[in-house]
């Protein structure tokens, strides 16, 4: 792994990566706690319809990821803010209508010559200095946000009716979740995807959660089974000349499956 650090492009995808670990271990564990994943990919897969919106008014792609992914953020903010468990149609209203206005508009852009896999499954060896630039200033952000409000948001993440109860905003906390979520979107797009993202936010929070005796740990196991999962994708991905995206989450999805089988030796054992 060392080695392929001495080219540029390397160290901008690990450091890309290790950047989009801090946010997705983060958002990741509010994401697993407060059970709304299916949520959280509904919004990375709408954000397709930023993409397209991007390249027909000839905007900046991640500008028209991240103003598309805020507004769908909003509107299923709105929707589940009371009802979380029985939103699931409109999400996945969102969600199709996202992907296909995105088709759409790519369609019908005059002389577009885009690589549309790139923003499906990432493109991490093409991350630039600004690039990494904008994910430090966003993760500076998630981090300021949760550090803040941290005991507000444990609170409405196990037992939301007492912390409204007790004066906690629970339904604003609930908004500035799902804009985080769509902030987390526009960070790790170039790293794994707009379709895999949902993956990289989940499991490493899933798999932190059994070995974990409070949120604050179950984020930075979290943040730290990410780097892992990262530098090993990156590693095979070069190593086998792969694409990069798909490989880090296929090692995510092998730990997924593995683990199960280490927590039971773990439990026999005490």
């Amino acid at each position: 792994m060392i080695e392929v650090l001495q080219f540029e492009f390397m160290r901008n995808a690990l450091y890309a990566g290790l950047l989009a670990s801090v946010a997705c271990g983060i958002i990741g564990t509010l994401v697993v706690v407060n059970r709304i994943v299916f949520i959280s990919g509904g919004i990375a897969h709408a954000a397709y319809g930023g993409v397209g919106i991007a390249f027909y008014f000839g905007l900046a792609p991640l500008v028209g990821i991240g103003g598309f992914s805020l507004v769908i953020a909003a509107i299923m903010a709105a929707v589940t803010v009371n009802s979380r468990h029985r939103s699931d149609t409109v999400i996945g209203a969102l969600w199709a209508f996202g992907m296909a206005l995105g088709v759409l508009l790519i369609d019908i852009t005059p002389g577009y010559n885009v690589d549309l896999m790139s923003y499906l499954f990432g493109s991490i060896l093409t991350v630039s200095k600004s690039d990494l630039l904008l994910m430090l200033i966003l993760d500076l952000v998630i981090l300021a946000a949760v550090i803040l409000f941290y005991k507000d948001f444990l609170a409405i993440s196990f037992d939301e009716e007492f912390a409204t109860a007790m004066g906690v905003p629970a339904k604003v906390l609930h908004f500035a979740l799902l804009a985080m979520i769509a902030l987390v979107v526009v960070m790790i797009v170039r790293v794994v995807g707009l379709i895999l993202v949902i993956a990289l936010l989940s499991i490493p929070a899933y798999i932190s959660e059994k070995y974990s005796e409070s949120m604050r740990s179950m984020m930075i196991l979290s943040i730290m089974f990410s780097c892992l999962f990262v530098m090993m994708g990156l590693w095979l991905a070069y190593s086998f000349n792969i694409t990069s995206g798909a490989t880090i989450i296929m090692v995510a999805a092998a730990f997924f499956f593995i683990h199960p089988l280490f927590a039971r030796l773990a439990d026999k054992k005490q």
